[in-house]
């Protein structure tokens, strides 16, 4: 899809692939007990399909915090630990992975800038996606400008958490509080991060708003327990 003029984003699923079950096709997670070969011909498969170049992709070492950085070359086999990253290279595709917690795509078409986050419930806690509007600001952006996608994640009616985590997140995020379809206290992590990138001046916040508990196209590690990685790629085109 076309998030912004020239700014192009895909989320992924699990369907093809060569990841035998319980990986069951496309998984792109390197860290979850997959065969390493499979992971590389999964993200050397989608690399092609959605028309980047394989050799172009960056991938963090995902860790549940806040930091951000920015990318001008992918980082190769050790990746620093980082749950957001950003750039201005034409053609350098961001990858955040997940399997409940949400990925969070950030563009300024007219800065020329493009961002990518992954925000489960610790790092929304941390403000992982306002940190990545700041920074992208600090390079020239204008939030007023900017196009956020978030991605599938674990949705309010399903994200089933302890009262007290409940009102943990809740107490930094006001939005966060909500009830499963089944009336126990869980955390709607959607919400929370769109009133973070409206707070942050983000106007434009867009959804994929399905279910990754619910889905059964998309990895779920609530669901499935040992599963893969999907991905959502923004890249500057």
């Amino acid at each position: 899809m076309l998030l912004a003029e020239g700014v192009h984003a895909v989320i992924t699923d699990r369907r093809g692939g060569v990841s035998p079950a319980p990986f069951g096709g496309r998984n792109l997670g390197g860290a979850v007990g997959d065969d390493p070969g499979n992971v590389a011909a999964n993200r050397r498969m989608t690399a092609l399909e959605v028309g980047v170049d394989p050799s172009r992709v960056v991938l963090m070492r995902q860790v549940h915090g806040r930091e951000v950085a920015y990318v001008d070359r992918p980082f190769g086999d050790d990746p620093p630990g980082l749950d957001a990253i950003f750039t201005a290279e034409e053609g350098l595709a961001l990858v955040s992975l997940a399997a409940d917690c949400a990925q969070v795509l950030v563009a300024d078409p007219v800065a020329r800038l493009v961002g990518a986050a992954h925000s489960g419930r610790p790092g929304t806690l941390a403000g992982v996606v306002p940190a990545l509007v700041e920074a992208m600001a600090g390079r020239g952006g204008d939030p007023g400008r900017m196009v956020a996608l978030v991605g599938p994640a674990a949705c309010g009616r399903c994200y089933e958490v302890p009262a007290e985590m409940r009102e943990e997140v809740a107490a930094v995020v006001p939005e966060a509080w909500a009830t499963t379809s089944h009336g126990t206290p869980s955390v709607d992590l959607r919400a929370a991060i769109s009133a973070q990138l409206s707070r942050a001046g983000v106007g434009d916040v867009r959804h994929d708003a399905r279910c990754t508990i619910e889905s059964g196209d998309l990895y779920s590690y609530r669901r499935e327990g040992q599963t893969g990685r999907f991905g959502a790629y923004i890249w500057l085109g």
